[in-house]
């Protein structure tokens, strides 16, 4: 019996509930949440290793080729596990929820590589995406605009005034839609005709884009911009901008498809966003809480001072995964006043922190091997669906490692859970080889 080519659609529409559900109940950043999408993540890989036992599905190219990262990110919780069994944390408990997500999310990457096996599933996945991205900037907003702010079911406590959607803080809103509209802004890309010709003919296809039946993906990155300037996130505000800026020159350098369109494309998003919605929601103070910012005003930075002792005393195997909200006071100066800190507001100080030079290598090369992977897809792909994907893996990778710097949303269930789609997006567009539909 030979092995179909397609995996159950059920196993494919459970995944993309997963993808959806994840930001909902605060960003899956609750204990009952975060094991409700654990249970989920473990639920559909057993099921989808029951099918494969039955030759019901199939492994795809792309999984084969990412297998080396695949190594990566179970090594890394290898170690995780080590640091468990061997003791070498300085909390058990902690360290075995960080053990859990870690697994959960490297399943979650196989899973996106093994079922999103066609380009009908890739439109449906980024459609998705960008679906749940809308969902939450119309969410985040209305309740600004309205003044009527609640967290799943009860009053806002914190960052009122600033659009946060489903999740506690706006910050972490922001790089979920910085991911949602990299992709959909992939999406845009995907559906330029490809060619060359003169200004007025490239011109005509980009508004042919812009105005065609895509006019409501483009409706949706707008409201979506809008949420994302409500939140008034400095670094995410930036963050996008600056990888839409750099990954949109470095697809022209590369010389491949639509270069003329594309610029034309990424000019109008950015003369729109800034100009139409910035003027009306509020990019003004996002630019305020940027010129306002100083070291006397902020305590992030002697936060993550305070941590590198952390690292020099840990240096090769951390305090432990998950730990720093208990490592933390041992270090801390009373001149960050008495502010509790459960997370480093830098997501590379707090991985170093934790797990040390060996347990963050295998991440970060497992990061920057993708990165090359979707810049290679970007440059020598000719279909327009998989130089898409890659743009919006590029995208969303420099922009979660811009914010990295300043915020902790890889702490967060939801935003991780997203990021490895992402990463596999990049796999997805540099190795599919299905045929191209009409």
């Amino acid at each position: 019996m030979t092995k179909k080519q397609h995996s159950p659609n059920f196993l494919f529409y459970t995944f993309l509930l997963i993808l959806v559900w994840a930001p909902l109940p605060l960003g899956s950043n609750l204990p009952w949440a975060y094991m409700f999408l654990c249970m989920l993540i473990f639920a559909l890989s057993a099921l989808w290793c029951g099918f494969y036992l039955f030759n019901k599905t199939t492994v795809t190219v792309a999984f084969k080729k990412a297998i080396t990262v695949i190594f990566l990110l179970y090594f890394a919780q290898g170690f995780v596990a080590w640091q468990l069994f061997y003791q070498q944390t300085i909390d058990l408990h902690a360290s075995l929820i960080e053990l859990l997500l870690g697994i959960s999310y490297s399943l979650l990457f196989c899973l996106s590589l093994l079922l999103i096996n066609s380009q009908q599933r890739i439109k449906i996945t980024l459609y998705v995406l960008v679906a749940s991205g809308l969902f939450q900037a119309m969410l985040g907003s209305l309740m600004v605009l309205t003044g009527v702010e609640y967290l799943l079911i009860t009053a806002k406590e914190h960052y009122l005034g600033n659009a946060t959607g489903t999740f506690v803080n706006r910050n972490h809103l922001a790089g979920y839609l910085v991911m949602c509209l990299s992709l959909g802004i992939g999406l845009m890309i995907a559906g330029l005709k490809p060619g060359t010709g003169n200004l007025k003919e490239i011109t005509r296809r980009v508004f042919e884009a812009l105005l065609s039946s895509k006019i409501i993906l483009r409706l949706s990155l707008v409201i979506m911009v809008a949420g994302l300037v409500m939140t008034h996130s400095r670094m995410g505000n930036s963050a996008f901008f600056i990888s839409m800026g750099v990954i949109g020159t470095l697809a022209v350098i590369l010389k491949g498809k639509s270069i003329g369109s594309t610029v034309l494309l990424l000019t109008s998003l950015v003369l729109i966003d800034i100009a139409v919605v910035g003027t009306f929601f509020g990019i003004e103070n996002v630019i305020d809480r940027l010129e306002k910012t100083s070291q006397k005003s902020e305590t992030r930075d002697e936060v993550n001072l305070y941590s590198i002792k952390l690292v020099e005393d840990n240096v090769l195997t951390g305090t432990g995964t998950g730990t720093f909200y208990s490592a933390f006071p041992e270090v801390r100066k009373k001149d960050i006043g008495f502010m509790f800190y459960d997370h480093a507001h830098n997501d590379y100080v707090e991985f170093l922190t934790e797990r040390g030079i060996i347990g963050i290598a295998p991440l970060l090369l497992a990061v920057i091997i993708t990165f090359l992977v979707a810049l290679k897809a970007l440059y020598k792909r000719r279909n327009p669906l998989m130089r898409g994907c890659a743009f919006g893996c590029l995208m969303s990778m420099l922009a979660m490692a811009i914010h990295a710097t300043v915020d902790f949303n890889l702490q967060i269930p939801a935003n991780a859970a997203t990021f490895m789609v992402v990463l596999a997006m990049g796999w997805i567009g540099g190795h599919h080889k299905g045929r191209r539909g009409k």
